[in-house]
């Protein structure tokens, strides 16, 4: 995984996940998630950037049944990232290195076989790294990621979500 994050922020991203309270989002998306899963009849779900796990519980108290399996640089005993029919990338790609976004992407779209769940937050976050960063590295509008998830997925679902967005993609054709 050395492409898509670097030691140094690596172990920034561990020290922020010993924070209870560090890495929540995906819990209120969950309920969407469940309705992706119903509607395209998913049975594999990959959880990119999964942090504590919390998608998980959120779908199993919701009753999805599906195959679930995480990433998270942050858990490397999650193990590497690996293709499923639904990718989640919840409240992740803000945080990652900037000169590392193309080929976390690139690493989306290779692992997405029927549909990509991701959310942005496009404006700084509350928290900040132990190294005085902001916690969102990357802080753009919708209109300057767009091109960069055009490029790899076609876009079946864009909504606004407070300070930022929600996609729901498929893949583009090799």
């Amino acid at each position: 995984m050395s492409g898509q994050i670097s030691e140094g922020y690596q172990a920034l991203q561990r020290q922020m996940h010993a924070d209870p309270e560090y890495g929540k989002a995906a819990t209120m998306y969950a309920p969407l998630v469940k309705q992706v899963i119903d509607q395209f009849r998913i049975a594999t779900v990959f959880d990119y950037g999964a942090g504590k796990r919390r998608l998980k519980e959120a779908l199993d108290s919701l009753g999805a049944e599906i195959e679930y399996r995480a990433y998270d640089p942050a858990f490397p005993e999650y193990g590497e990232p690996q293709p499923a029919e639904l990718v989640c990338c919840i409240d992740v790609l803000e945080h990652v290195e900037p000169d590392r976004l193309d080929a976390v992407l690139d690493e989306l779209r290779r692992i997405t076989i029927k549909r990509g769940f991701f959310t942005v937050h496009t404006g700084p976050a509350k928290k900040f790294l132990p190294d005085g960063r902001n916690a969102h590295l990357i802080q753009e509008p919708a209109s300057w990621w767009l091109p960069r998830l055009c490029a790899r997925f076609e876009i079946d679902h864009l909504s606004k979500q407070g300070a930022g967005f929600l996609v729901v993609t498929s893949p583009l054709a090799a």
